[in-house]
């Protein structure tokens, strides 16, 4: 369900569990309810917690995350940039929240967070580089469903919903199609990234165990 757009959500952070460090938070829940208030925005949700900004690991934080994801909210209001992160940590979060649209806004910018050249060259590149990752991947699902379909091999037999009411579910690791697919000749890899295109959610490790485990009953 989609969020209203002047919906934000509040993130607090403080690196350490000292208790001194309670106050920090309060203040800057405050700080900031004052300002969603100012800029007319209605908060949706606050996290806050105590976790060192160098680290990615941090609940309140993927928490956030997952929120913002689910319920497509647009802005973001945090006490300064570095409460989002430090670091490396830092630059992941700002690219994560980059690729969900969302505004950060600041209380020490009194408004949209300002980006130095930088951290817009580097969440430049990180988009590149993401972008091309994407690419490479879909191009070797394709080379590998090519080569798969050049052998003979008719994916639309093996699927429910593609021509085969009685074909595996979509959830299974499906066995008679690693096999069949591996004695075509392709890598495990390339299986797993045929098997991703049809729909299985199934990595390279997992088509290699299902497929050692086929030899050994073979061998048994």
């Amino acid at each position: 369900m989609r969020e209203p757009e002047n919906n934000c959500v509040l993130y607090c952070r403080v690196s350490t569990e000292k208790d001194t460090q309670e106050t920090s938070l309060s203040r800057q829940e405050e700080e900031l309810t004052k300002l969603a208030m100012e800029l007319g925005l209605t908060i949706s949700e606050i996290f806050a917690e105590k976790h060192s900004g160098y680290d990615m690991e941090r609940d309140g934080l993927l928490d956030l995350l997952d929120y913002i994801r689910s319920n497509h909210i647009q802005t973001i209001l945090v006490q300064d940039e570095t409460r989002l992160g430090r670091g490396n940590a830092r630059v992941a979060v700002l690219h994560l929240l980059a690729k969900t649209n969302t505004t950060i806004i600041t209380n020490h910018d009194s408004g949209p967070m300002k980006l130095n050249e930088m951290d817009t060259m580097l969440l430049e590149i990180l988009a590149i580089v993401e972008e091309y990752q994407r690419k490479l991947h879909n191009a070797k699902i394709r080379r590998g469903m090519k080569r798969a379909v050049k052998g003979g091999y008719k994916p639309e037999q093996n699927l429910r919903n593609k021509g085969n009411v009685e074909g595996r579910e979509r959830i299974e690791a499906p066995l008679n199609e690693i096999v069949a697919l591996r004695q075509k000749g392709l890598t495990f890899e390339e299986i797993a990234g045929v098997l991703k295109g049809l729909g299985h959610a199934i990595s390279k490790a997992t088509v290699h165990r299902r497929y050692k485990e086929y030899e050994m009953e073979q061998e048994s």
